[in-house]
């Protein structure tokens, strides 16, 4: 059974049934917490007993500086909202790691950005080092992942599209909301892994809504293809990419195809056009409600409540 753990400006918190003891761990990275699970099983074993969760204020369980890599179009159901059809090419991008926020900080969109999209993503943070050159069974999954989180990565559409530069677009502060727990796994634990469901509503309107079956390239294979070339050390985050169901959808093919006729300019300024009728896409004063569970509860990453506001 997976544990949760939280982590405030007191330090670290093992949670169990909406309650919370202390962890005993001089840790403060989340590198340092995982190479203290003896403090973390002590801990849980009397949290029911503990402080209510509600009286905490949780701050996002990976600690930074660390690497932040997320996997691109990982879903189906989002290839089909992309508009990709056949085989997609596994796509890995950055993130800075200063774009990670606290499960219910406010996500904050620049002044220039008009067009600011969310994606519920499962984080994986890793457990120990990852080096070049790693192939990863399924059956190695617990050796490298120590545990999962809820994330947000938070997307400035107009500025990923227009300059094709994912690093900038996804890495703003406050763009990758991440918590409120960190749910360290037992090895049992990953044969339920195709389980979890994501979701992410909107002021209440369901937007996403898949399990990881949608997934089109699963975390051992994709953590064997990010190996080729990128070294992962513990306490580093993947963001594994998020179902359909976003503000931002390919054009029908035949106003693709009338589009693709166009100089560039206009060609971008046609579709923005377009996507500005959208409503879906966030505002200020949108309050995004995200959660990723298993239906039995067994894997519970807790709930993210996030609102959108304006740079001043």
């Amino acid at each position: 059974m997976s544990t949760n753990v939280l982590r405030t400006t007191d330090g670290w918190w093992a949670v169990r049934d909406e309650r919370a003891a202390r962890i005993e761990s001089k840790a403060v990275t989340t590198a340092e917490l995982l190479a203290d699970r003896a403090a973390v099983r002590e801990a849980a074993a009397s949290a029911q007993s503990g402080t209510p969760v509600a009286d905490l204020v949780a701050l996002p369980p990976v600690t930074t500086p660390c690497r932040v890599v997320a996997q691109m179009v990982n879903y189906r159901s989002h290839a089909r909202d992309s508009g990709f059809t056949g085989d997609i090419p596994p796509t890995f991008f950055r993130k800075a790691s200063g774009s990670v926020s606290g499960p219910h900080d406010s996500i904050v969109r620049p002044t220039h950005v008009k067009f600011l999209d969310y994606e519920v993503e499962l984080g994986l943070v890793m457990g120990a080092p990852l080096p070049v050159g790693t192939v990863v069974e399924e059956r190695d999954l617990p050796h490298y992942v120590a545990g999962l989180v809820l994330t947000n990565d938070v997307s400035a559409r107009d500025v990923q599209l227009t300059k094709t530069q994912f690093y900038e677009s996804k890495s703003y502060p406050t763009f990758t909301p991440t918590g409120p727990y960190l749910a360290l796994l037992e090895p049992e634990d990953f044969a339920h892994l195709l389980n979890l469901r994501l979701r992410l509503s909107v002021n209440g309107e369901p937007r996403q809504d898949r399990t990881l079956a949608d997934m089109i390239v699963r975390p051992a294979q994709a953590l064997t293809l990010l190996a080729r070339f990128q070294t992962l050390d513990a306490g580093d985050l993947l963001l594994t990419g998020t179902p359909g169901g976003t503000a931002l959808k390919a054009p029908p093919k035949p106003v693709e195809k009338i589009a693709a006729l166009l100089p560039p300019a206009l060609k971008w300024k046609a579709f923005f056009n377009g996507q500005a009728k959208n409503p879906h896409y966030l505002r200020n004063g949108d309050l995004i409600t995200a959660t990723i569970t298993t239906p039995d509860g067994r894997i519970e990453l807790g709930e993210q409540r996030t609102a959108v506001t304006d740079a001043p």
